[in-house]
């Protein structure tokens, strides 16, 4: 039995009626590669029977503190009801893409049930006028619940479930024992949540201390000269180390519980292009680069883009090994350049953004917020989210690497490989990417009510990144502009003794 860290505690604390903090990923199979070219919904059953137990995700529900004066455990069962998890359904007419990123979005839409494991799978078939995709091709949603893994949690998770033949690698007769735990008794949780707290106010003795140090040092060149600063640079310095209020759009305001999806595939050979066309320029700063531009085109068609730049939430991973679940992550506001419109431009404005923000972070320290939400009780955790956090931010952009090689499900290959995240009040646009066997495949999320048209939002995706591919196209290339140089010889200067 373990308990939630308090950045776990905060995607189940922060749940509303109008957000569920779920995160999910769509995958869509070509059945040619399996066995017989068919897979019947049985096979797909069996294949997730027989590997579900590598995972303990798969097999723990919540046991929840009386009154929530502490956080929830998770308590592993020995049985999975498989058939209650996994649901088979199919498209309507006319099975499209439009109609299956509508029917992604409404079970995205849907919280899970905190009774059981925080995990659902839908096996969705009827792909029929889907442009490329073979016949019989399937896809599959899996949503799962964010206080159980974050990005590269997530990533393990779904290596875990696939194989990396079409053939079964994990046969059932060497599946291991599962060893269930009992349910804590309410006195249990009772004294374990008085022992929590006592220990979380010496924590939060020590995390204070240590980070009134490192703000000190932060900002230790500006007081040192604070005698000769006036009223007006002493603001300046205290708006340099806090994050300034983003401008309001749209996606400011409060979300619906109607989610609205799009994807689209940016190749990393193209990628690649880019970066070796903008020395320097990172796959992340492309990344935001063409969210930004996207967005930039989306408001302006709506007549709304600020004049100002809008500002991203960048989640940045504190983790080194993602096979233990939860959340280890950071996050830190950064400008995505919006107000420019020139993409190389944009890009590199965008790779100074990225990296002023980090280094500005790094001097407080990355895992500020998540020692903080281990030490403060829920509802300050909120307060310091809804108040401090929220208004500095108009949308969140993310980006994780996935397997580089393919993968299978019950000899089926996964052709492409969508996330889809989260939006939340205040930011309610949310672009995630994940790598996947030479694409990164890109979604945007967002509420029905801030976004009622997502296909205009995706031809901004698409025109934002085919922008960037042909301006980049159109740079000299470093390395050959380097061969051309001439050499200088040295002058030989002879000298008398």
């Amino acid at each position: 039995m373990d308990q939630l860290s308090g950045a776990d505690n905060v995607s189940l604390f922060a749940e509303r009626g109008n957000v569920y903090n779920h995160v999910g990923v769509m995958l869509i199979y070509d059945v040619t590669t399996a066995p017989g070219g068919a897979v019947r919904f049985k096979d797909i059953l069996q294949h997730f029977e027989e590997r579900l137990y590598l995972h303990p995700v798969f097999r723990r529900h919540l046991a929840t503190a009386p009154f929530a004066l502490d956080r929830p455990y998770l308590v592993a069962d020995t049985l999975i009801d498989v058939e209650y998890h996994i649901r088979h359904i199919a498209l309507p007419e006319p099975g499209d893409w439009r109609q299956l990123m509508i029917q992604v979005a409404r079970l995205h839409s849907r919280p899970l049930d905190r009774t059981r494991p925080l995990w659902e799978v839908y096996v969705i078939e009827g792909l029929d006028n889907i442009p490329n995709l073979p016949k019989g091709a399937f896809a599959i949603f899996l949503k799962i619940h964010h206080a159980v893994v974050d990005g590269m949690a997530a990533v393990h998770l779904l290596t875990q479930l696939h194989t990396q033949t079409p053939e079964q690698l994990h046969p059932v007769n060497i599946r291991p024992t599962i060893v269930g735990e009992y349910n804590p008794s309410t006195y249990e949780l009772l004294t374990r949540s008085v022992a929590n707290s006592v220990g979380r106010i010496g924590k939060l003795a020590r995390l204070s201390a240590s980070s009134a140090l490192k703000l000190l040092a932060a900002g230790r060149k500006q007081l040192g000269h604070l005698d000769e600063m006036d009223a007006g640079s002493i603001t300046n310095m205290l708006k340099g180390l806090l994050p300034p209020r983003a401008p309001h759009t749209r996606f400011s305001e409060k979300v619906s519980g109607n989610r609205v999806m799009e994807g689209f595939g940016m190749p990393l050979s193209r990628i690649k292009r880019i970066r070796n066309k903008v020395p320097g320029s990172t796959l992340n700063d492309i990344f935001i680069s063409v969210a930004a531009g996207a967005v930039r085109k989306y408001l302006e068609r709506k007549g709304e883009l600020p004049e100002e730049s809008l500002t991203s939430l960048m989640p940045i991973s504190l983790r080194t090994d993602a096979s233990s679940g939860g959340n280890d992550v950071g996050g830190i506001p950064v400008s995505v350049c919006s107000n420019i419109a020139d993409p190389i431009e944009r890009l590199k404005a965008v790779h100074h953004a990225t990296k002023e923000s980090k280094t500005r972070a790094e001097k407080v320290g990355l895992d500020v917020l998540k020692n903080l939400f281990e030490v403060l009780p829920s509802m300050l955790v909120n307060v310091l989210l809804n108040n401090l956090i929220l208004p500095t931010i108009n949308m969140t952009t993310s980006n994780v690497r996935g397997p580089d090689k393919p993968i299978y499900l019950a000899g089926a290959k996964a052709m492409c490989m969508y996330p889809v995240s989260i939006p939340a009040d205040g930011g309610g646009l949310n672009f995630t990417g994940i790598s996947y066997n030479g694409v990164m495949w890109v979604s945007m999320v967002s509420c029905r009510k801030m976004l009622p048209d997502p296909g205009l939002m995706l031809a901004c995706m698409n025109e934002s990144w085919s922008e960037l591919l042909i301006a980049a196209d159109q740079l000299p290339d470093p390395a050959a502009q380097a061969a051309k140089k001439p050499v200088r010889k040295r002058r030989t200067v002879s000298t008398a003794a």
